[in-house]
């Protein structure tokens, strides 16, 4: 405001001395140089704005920047972590693949042993069943060839008999001893006889003979004191019949003596007790193959 005034005073002091022209020429430029500074004002506060958009809006992204890098760094740092995990993990994993590869081939391994075993076995069972097969189909033809060969004795006290992988020839004391003795009588010889020449064509056969008796006591006189006596004396008495043909086999023969705790009919009456008194020719087929083959299996 110093300014107007000063050029006023100016002007008033001038207007006493210089002509109306040079006023009004001065005025003039007054009004010129007023309005160019308006001009320059207005000027200056269109820049000063234009400066405080500028500046905010550098603040704005100088702060948006800062906040970008950081995000950046932050980006980074995550990118980092996860490349570590993912190089563990990465390695880890070819561990436990490795491992795995290990555990399948071991078991694969064992599944191929496991199998080699089990048709193994399998061959040992089909080899087992033959056998067992054989053995019955032998059984049975030995049985036919007993029943044949002591046919004549049938009816008289002897039956031949299939049973539990078995043949039993249950001969009663009536074919073979006299009461209370134990000497074979020639009837009784006659059919071990015909017996033997059956057994002398199976070499392979287990010959067990077991003496049995009634529940009546034995009372004769002598050495012979009791019914466990008397059976086993006629069970051997047996063995040496059948020995007297060479052919059969020693080791094959078994006597024993069972007395009066096996019957096969009650004693009350006097036909279960001639059933009771007995002999009985228990053939087993051999079981050492099957043993065998039963062993290599374990």
């Amino acid at each position: 405001m110093r300014h107007p005034i000063f050029i006023c005073i100016v002007l008033l002091n001038l207007s006493a001395c210089v002509s109306t022209k040079v006023f009004n020429d001065l005025e003039s430029r007054y009004a010129q140089m007023k309005s160019e500074r308006n001009a320059l004002q207005n000027s200056q506060d269109s820049l000063q704005q234009s400066w405080d958009q500028l500046d905010g809006k550098w603040k704005e992204a100088t702060s948006y920047l800062k906040r970008s890098r950081d995000s950046v760094k932050n980006a980074i740092d995550a990118i980092k972590i996860l490349k570590d995990e993912f190089a563990l993990l990465k390695e880890n994993s070819e561990l436990k693949i490795q491992e795995r590869i290990a555990e399948n081939n071991a078991l694969l391994k064992e599944i191929a042993i496991k199998e080699t075993e089990l048709q193994t076995r399998s061959e040992r069972v089909n080899q087992l069943e033959k056998m067992i097969d054989d053995q019955k189909q032998a059984l049975t033809e030995l049985k036919e060839r007993l029943s044949d060969a002591l046919l004549n004795f049938e009816g008289k006290g002897l039956t031949v008999e299939q049973r539990n992988g078995k043949v039993y020839i249950s001969m009663e004391n009536k074919l073979l001893f006299q009461s209370g003795k134990w000497d074979v009588e020639a009837q009784g010889k006659q059919a071990l006889s015909q017996l033997a020449k059956v057994l002398e064509e199976n070499p392979d056969i287990a010959i067990l003979i077991e003496g049995h008796t009634d529940n009546v006591p034995y009372t004769s006189r002598g050495t012979m004191k009791s019914n466990w006596d008397l059976s086993t004396k006629r069970a051997t008495a047996v063995v040496e019949i059948l020995l007297e043909n060479d052919q059969i086999l020693p080791q094959n023969l078994t006597a024993a003596g069972r007395s009066e705790y096996v019957p096969i009919a009650p004693n009350s009456s006097s036909d279960g007790r001639a059933a009771n008194r007995r002999i009985e020719v228990v053939l087993s087929p051999s079981l050492d193959e099957i043993t065998a083959l039963l062993e290599a299996n374990n």
